[in-house]
């Protein structure tokens, strides 16, 4: 596999509908699940989000820290750049 980008998650579990919410102060990426935070359906909602608007396949998507954590972190199959360039996309069609 290529480079891998480090991607930073703040996760709101239990919300109204599955989406990014912009970032935090911190520079977060903010994403709202449906899922409950139990036996990892949150973080299986956010992997699928993630790799839906990344369009990355799922199983690429590789959590590295904070599974019980609403703090994530994601190894993502792309570089720094391409990362930044997708997630600004990305951001550009939930934040309409």
């Amino acid at each position: 596999m290529g480079p891998m980008a480090r991607l930073r998650v703040k996760v709101t579990p239990r919300a109204a509908r599955e989406a990014l919410a912009g970032r935090d102060a911190e520079g977060w990426l903010l994403v709202r699940v449906t899922a409950p935070p139990v036996e990892g359906e949150a973080n299986a909602a956010v992997t699928r989000l993630l790799a839906a608007v990344l369009d990355v396949p799922a199983r690429d998507l590789v959590l590295v820290g904070g599974a019980g954590s609403r703090r994530k972190q994601f190894e993502v199959p792309l570089s720094d750049g391409e990362l930044e360039e997708r997630l600004a996309q990305a951001l550009s069609r939930f934040l309409r």
